[in-house]
């Protein structure tokens, strides 16, 4: 398989939300119906899109307030094994791009504090965060972009910074990673062209040819590497969605910085990242030798959306809370 087949595949995977997502905040005139009915899409500016499932009006201070509850469980059952989480929160893409957005489109009050109110949150909950924001608005300077122009993704130079970002955190939050020193060789950088995910499975092909493909500077895919049980199990795991995924570089760049090893769990959006995070401590691995440090990555826009919120996830990622919370920790106590 050709490097462009592979990581096209790979992309458009982490944007198989769910094809009836619900729409809050999108002017009219600025929405666009896929022609199968999926979920409506912002049109803005030169070609710039944005997700319509992402509410650019309404702040869920009582979902966010519920969330951290969870994450805070989650965070007690990890540190009674040793384990130290830190969670990742990725801004709204529309917060970086407002002149971006289409005309009768904007950001309210509220959302425009919502990342804030998040980073409250957790901080308030002692749960270890990172604001991404000035990291990733560091990467623009000249036609380096935070997210990519017609897909939902941060850029793979956003998924490095923020990777070094969580590199030098761990390092000043663990006196010592376990392991034997050697972390991934990254591969040399390379331009695709394509359609953005969100043009290519939203938008129906007139207006796909009036947006355009977008350019993709990745890197090439690192070598095969033995398997982590020739090392002992990786120190750092980090468990997210398709912004964590390796094509875009996050968990070779934290593992080269960090020269560790580093594991990954990550489903498609869609999943959600509760079921994600299930399966992340399920494993016999995590039973026998948790990691010292567990990332969990969320996005702003749907971090309001609970392990119940069948307006996000697919109905096999669905359950209540509290059922949540059981799996959780009958999972990490093993």
């Amino acid at each position: 398989m050709t490097l462009h087949a592979f990581t096209r595949r790979r992309l458009l995977a982490g944007a198989a939300l769910a094809s009836a997502l619900a729409v809050a905040g999108a002017a009219a005139p600025a929405v666009a119906q896929s022609a199968s009915g999926g979920a409506p899409i912002l049109i803005g500016k030169d070609g710039w899109l944005f997700p319509g499932w992402e509410s650019l009006t309404v702040l869920d201070r009582a979902g966010i307030a519920a969330n951290v509850g969870l994450i805070k469980d989650a965070k007690a059952a990890l540190a009674a094994r040793g384990v130290t989480l830190v969670t990742l929160v990725v801004p709204l893409k529309a917060t970086f791009y407002k002149a971006r957005l289409p005309d009768g489109a904007s950001l309210s009050a509220e959302v425009a504090g919502q990342y804030d109110f998040i980073l409250d949150e957790l901080k308030k909950a002692g749960i270890d965060t990172l604001d991404l924001r000035p990291v990733l608005k560091s990467v623009e300077t000249g036609r380096q972009t935070s997210f990519y122009r017609a897909d939902y993704h941060w850029t793979a130079w956003s998924s490095e910074a923020a990777a070094d970002a969580v590199a030098a955190f761990i390092k000043g939050k663990v006196a010592r990673l376990a392991g034997t020193p050697g972390g991934d060789r990254l591969g040399e950088w390379v331009t695709q062209r394509h359609l953005g995910d969100l043009a290519e499975r939203f938008l129906p092909p007139d207006q796909q040819k009036q947006v355009g493909p977008d350019l993709y500077t990745v890197r090439t895919p690192p070598a095969a590497k033995a398997s982590l049980l020739d090392g002992g199990p990786a120190p750092v795991h980090v468990v997210g969605n398709s912004f964590v995924q390796p094509y875009l570089g996050f968990p070779q760049k934290l593992s080269n910085v960090l020269d560790r090893p580093v594991s990954l769990t990550w489903n498609p959006g869609n999943v959600g990242p509760w079921l994600t995070f299930l399966q992340s401590v399920g494993t016999p691995d995590f039973a026998k030798a948790p990691p010292q440090v567990l990332v969990w990555q969320f996005n702003e826009g749907p971090f309001h959306s609970g392990p119940q919120a069948a307006d996000q996830w697919d109905a096999p990622s669905l359950m209540s809370g509290e059922i949540w919370r059981e799996r959780m920790r009958a999972a990490i106590g093993k």
